[in-house]
């Protein structure tokens, strides 16, 4: 009967420590995640959602200006398929557009 009780001991605190590793495990594995994924995510869609504000709106504005900035010091803007995209679209709206003139 002894024995069997302190088997039994034993089997619980074996257990409790299992539990308690998996259930860290568990929390540690779920916060990583959050941090690696939705975090960036929920911050960018946080500043879009507060656009009313000033100064996100001047940083808004001064992140476009500084990018143009960059695109026009580089020889080429657009790499082969989007030039070729563009182009296809452009000549669309073209051809609407005489559609217009024609009625």
């Amino acid at each position: 009967m002894l024995m069997s009780d302190n088997k039994n001991q034993t089997d619980i605190k074996k257990f409790i420590i299992k539990l308690t590793a998996v259930t860290f495990a568990v929390i540690i594995i779920i916060n990583v995640t959050y941090n690696l994924i939705f975090a960036d995510k929920l911050e960018n869609i946080n500043k879009i959602l507060l656009l009313n504000k000033k100064e996100n709106i001047e940083s808004i504005k001064n992140k476009i200006r500084s990018e143009l900035k960059q695109g026009l010091e580089k020889d080429r803007i657009l790499n082969d398929e989007d030039r070729l995209l563009i182009y296809k679209f452009y000549l669309k709206i073209k051809n609407e557009f005489k559609d217009i003139e024609n009625q």
